[in-house]
């Protein structure tokens, strides 16, 4: 019993130990309590004094010297003046001043009159550098003593001066290059270059694109294998397009603070392109030429003079006139009409910068086969439109958009640089096909912004009006229209990745002889939308995001490559257009309002993968909505809906983390549906590309 004892009073005694061997280290932390030494120091025994407020101001012993009074203060700043004019003439050189030592160029010294203190009690770290200060001139006037300067763009001596020369010294002032976007740059208009309000800007790109695809192409009358006989043959295309652009863009203010007063641009651009095919008939219609074709051409895409009619300084509105061939995109996806073209277009703002409204004529011009450049020849062409934004509208962060636009193209003919017949489109039971003619009016009501943490893109567009000779009717070829596009994307952002749903229609027609033209088409769409865009510059467009490049501006198959639709001479899908419009050419043909009309659902991942490095996939499903046209062109009985799954992964690396160098890469794929079978055949349908982009 006596060892029973002792072992469970040696085991209560070490439960004890391990107790307050646990305890005392937090026990030693308490400031008051359990009679423990406080940790550091000794424990205070005698009353805490009264805390002062938390708000209340130390004061200095002594009573407070009443301030100098308005001569007393003039007196003291001319003499200080007076003094400062004597060193610089005397050659005083202060040293170059860091960030914090901004003031110290105009006084010395403090406020009482007194000798300067020697440099080295304010030096900086760095080396002494020229005067900041170029001229001073005290004058003596009503207001009393002045300093003026003779411009406050130029008062440094010599070259203009920048930020950050070299990013290992903490300078705040160094020499400019010409050839330095990054910081002050005469030619990025960081300073004027005459005068104190006159700006110049230089803007330079280069966009270089290789690409390789597969496309549905017929092996035609005459295939590039004399023993072919497979109605459609090799469709594997390879092609490279360099762009040059280059903008001079003149101004008179400050377009940072409020619109300019007047502006002069001039943009041309340069284009060299080079294709091989594996197939005759591809890149001309002579099949006795090569498959390989090298082309080039020069377009002015901006020129024009923008002057500032009037301004309202106590709410920032303005009214401005801009004439010339100049950008204009009709609402944030470009789903109708995006193009560089000549006209006039009268905008402004009102009602404290909430509403926005453009009013704009244009006279078009004709494209180059092969780039899509401007040429120099006009078209018989005219577009009308007038829209208008109307910020913060229902809620905060939310813009609505009302677009009203108007298509006159007048009967034309017109064979393309390949010697393809664009106008007529060479399709349809009547031949010799005639001259069409198109009016057709769009009212549209379309949507951008956020409604919450969810970003909303929204668009309805009706488009009404006449199409005369049309040549695919067998009866009527002059038809009514009467056509529908909706378009609903939504998108949740959060840290680093982004999710995106969205869904895509346009009405097709329903019959070819009841006069009715149901199918929707666009003026010039530039849509970027379910995977379009990827290429797009905002900096470039004035709403919207238009491409530049020639071969779609999407990673997605459809709204990124021109689909030929069999031997038809027309494409079924053209570049930057979800719509099957059935149009001939990529940018000469005319609106054709009989198409068979698309729904479409996507699904897009958006992740900012490193600050450098930035990733996208999409993927969509498409079907028509009607099929008729599409059987009585090409003499089918019966063709299904579905036209299959598109897909598409891109990324964009930046390595300066900055636009100057841009990488793109893409891969996209359409594994076709039923529909699409009947068409062509079951071949999976490819698009690969790596576009190098370099800004100035």
């Amino acid at each position: 019993m006596a060892a029973k004892s002792l072992r469970r009073l040696a085991r209560s005694f070490s439960g004890a130990c391990l107790v307050v061997a646990l305890a005392a280290p937090v026990l030693a932390q308490v400031p008051t309590g359990i009679g423990l030494p406080l940790k550091g120091r000794r424990q205070e025994t005698l009353p805490p004094s009264a805390a002062d407020g938390i708000r209340k101001l130390p004061r200095r012993p002594g009573a407070v010297p009443e301030p100098p009074s308005a001569e007393e203060y003039a007196r003291m700043l001319a003499a200080e003046l007076a003094r400062l004019k004597e060193d610089l003439n005397n050659g005083y050189v202060g040293p170059r001043l860091q960030s914090d030592d901004r003031v110290r160029p105009l006084v010395y010294s403090s406020a009482v009159a007194g000798p300067l203190p020697p440099p080295e009690d304010y030096a900086p770290r760095l080396e002494p550098k020229a005067p900041l200060i170029e001229a001073v001139k005290v004058n003596e006037g009503f207001a009393g003593p002045t300093m003026s300067f003779k411009n406050r763009w130029f008062i440094f001596p010599g070259l203009p001066w920048r930020r950050y020369a070299d990013p290992s010294l903490d300078a705040i002032y160094a020499s400019t290059h010409l050839w330095d976007p990054f910081n002050r740059n005469i030619l990025k208009g960081d300073f004027p270059f005459h005068g104190r309000r006159e700006f110049f800007t230089f803007t330079g790109i280069s966009d270089t694109t290789f690409e390789t695809k597969r496309l549905p192409i017929g092996s035609g009358a005459s295939a590039a294998d004399p023993g072919e006989y497979t109605f459609f043959g090799r469709g594997e295309i390879g092609a490279i397009q360099q762009n040059f652009r280059f903008s001079l863009d003149f101004f008179r203010g400050d377009a940072g603070f409020r619109p300019v007063d007047w502006e002069l641009r001039i943009t041309p651009e340069f284009n060299i392109n080079y294709t091989l095919a594996r197939e005759n008939g591809v890149i001309n219609s002579d099949v006795r030429q090569s498959l390989r074709r090298t082309d080039s051409n020069f377009g002015i895409q901006e020129a024009f003079l923008e002057k500032r009619l009037f301004s309202e300084a106590a709410h920032f509105d303005f009214t401005s006139l801009r004439v010339g061939v100049q950008r204009f995109t009709s609402d944030f996806r470009g789903f109708v009409f995006s193009d560089e073209e000549p006209g006039a277009r009268l905008f402004g703002t009102f009602d404290n910068n909430i509403i926005q409204y453009n009013l704009a004529y244009f006279n078009m011009l004709e494209k180059d086969t092969n780039s899509g450049l401007n040429t120099l020849r006009m078209r018989d062409q005219q577009v009308a439109v007038a829209n208008m934004y109307i910020a913060d509208f229902l809620t905060k962060g939310y813009t609505l958009n009302l677009s009203a636009l108007y298509n006159h193209d007048q009967p034309s003919f017109l064979v393309d640089k390949n010697g393809f017949l664009v106008r007529p489109a060479p399709i349809g039971g009547l031949a010799p096909p005639l001259l069409q003619k198109i009016r057709a009016g769009y009212a549209g009501i379309t949507g951008d912004g956020h409604i919450g943490r969810i970003t909303v893109d929204n668009a309805f567009y009706y488009a009404f009006g006449r199409n005369d000779n049309n040549s695919i009717p067998l009866t009527k070829p002059n038809l009514h229209i009467s056509a529908e596009l909706a378009a609903l994307e939504l998108s949740y952002e959060k840290d680093w990745y982004t999710f995106k749903v969205s869904g895509f229609y346009t009405s097709g027609a329903k019959s070819l002889r009841d006069g009715q033209a149901n199918g929707f088409d666009g003026i010039v769409p530039n849509q970027q939308f379910a995977g379009g865009g990827f290429l797009g510059n905002p900096s470039l467009a004035d709403r919207g995001l238009l491409n530049n490049a020639f071969s779609g501006g999407g990673i997605n198959f459809l709204n990124r490559e021109a689909v030929p639709l069999s031997d038809t001479g027309v494409n079924l899908f053209a570049p930057n257009n979800l719509m099957p419009t059935m149009r001939a050419g990529l940018f000469e043909g005319q609106a054709n309002f009989l198409n068979p009309g698309i729904s479409l659902v996507n699904a897009g991942f958006i992740a900012k993968i490193t600050p450098k490095l930035q990733g996208t996939i999409n993927v969509n499903y498409a079907k028509f909505n009607r099929t008729e046209v599409l059987q009585a062109v090409l003499f089918q009985e019966h063709i299904h809906h579905a036209i299959g799954l598109d897909s598409g992964i891109g990324f964009q690396y930046r390595p300066l983390l900055s636009d100057n160098i841009e990488i793109f890469a893409g891969f996209g794929s359409l594994v076709p549906g039923r529909g699409f079978k009947d068409i062509y055949t079951g071949r999976t349908l490819f698009d690969a590309f790596i576009n190098l982009r370099l800004l100035f």
